[in-house]
């Protein structure tokens, strides 16, 4: 068996645009319209969150979702991380997706500035940063950059690595551009004519219904609320990585499904440049959705390298 079918740990030791603001904009998608709010910017924009308030004053917790998820992907991990360890968690839209603002923008350095001005305005001067796949890259590009508000890193299923021959997102792209359905139907309707459409170019169920978490009704119509046009158009350098000469020294986990290809042992010299106090871990039976297929694993994973 190869390394990715258990447990290890292996400890690896040393376009810029102008600003302008649209109250909202007619965003296209299943055939009908979508009323968003659209920045057309470089600069940081206002991301929306959820607040899990502990009673404790130790580091709060910052959750970074991946690509088409949302804040919510992380509720049921915030609420049990919360009362084990008495923290603050946060967790955060990402621009284009979820209910934050929409933007032609979408690169890790403008995302990791709207985190910025997110820990700025709620006055957080260091967190634990926990990122998820896009999210995870994200991460270490704040740590990169801002290591002073990063005080632990956690990287879930992804590397600094090039990652776009080990993904179907374009494909779900497509399957999103070309889905239409009628209006003024029940949800639940609405959901199985979307899945039956999907399902000629999105073969996983699983994947479907996460890429369903999406679609929302507004006065009866029904569109994708993330920003397909967007995503679409910088799908390339979402799936690479920044080239950074810096490194994060802060500890640091790199969290993996040992069923995922996405850190592999190729990966490890670039991981081990980049972040040198980084531990590598892989969590059986998982897949690239580590939090949703071993939840309770992962959250004993995140506790024992708070603890560490």
């Amino acid at each position: 068996m190869s390394f990715l079918s258990r447990v290890i740990r292996r400890g690896l030791q040393s376009g810029r645009l102008s600003c302008r603001s649209f109250p909202s904009q007619q965003q296209r998608g299943c055939g009908v319209t979508l009323t968003v709010r659209t920045v057309c910017s470089s600069s940081p924009i206002n991301l929306t969150y959820d607040v899990f308030d502990g009673k404790g004053e130790s580091t709060p917790l910052v959750f970074l979702h991946g690509l088409f998820g949302s804040k919510s992907n992380f509720h049921s991990i915030a609420k049990s991380l919360v009362q084990r360890t008495g923290r603050k968690v946060l967790t955060v839209d990402a621009r284009n997706h979820g209910t934050s603002p929409h933007s032609t923008a979408m690169s890790y350095e403008a995302m990791a500035g709207d985190l910025k001005l997110l820990l700025t305005q709620l006055r957080i001067e260091k967190c634990v940063l926990i990122g998820h796949s896009m999210g995870g890259k994200t991460a270490m590009t704040t740590a990169l950059t801002q290591p002073a508000l990063v005080e632990r890193l956690v990287v879930v299923d992804i590397s600094p690595a090039q990652t776009t021959t080990r993904t179907n997102f374009r494909r779900y792209i497509q399957a999103m551009q070309e889905m239409k359905i009628s209006s003024d139907i029940p949800r639940s309707t609405a959901r199985r004519m979307a899945e039956d459409q999907l399902r000629n170019l999105v073969k996983e169920r699983s994947v479907r219904q996460f890429l369903l978490t999406n679609l929302v009704e507004q006065n009866g119509h029904y569109a994708w609320r993330v920003n397909l046009e967007a995503i679409s158009a910088h799908l390339e350098n979402i799936m690479t990585f920044p080239q950074f000469d810096t490194v994060y020294e802060g500890p640091t986990l790199f969290l993996g499904g040992a069923s995922s290809p996405y850190i592999s042992s190729d990966d490890f010299p670039e991981i081990q440049r980049l972040f040198p106090c980084a531990d590598i871990q892989y969590i059986p039976d998982a897949s690239h959705w580590i939090h949703a297929d071993k939840p309770l694993d992962f959250i004993s994973s995140i506790i024992s390298f708070l603890q560490s």
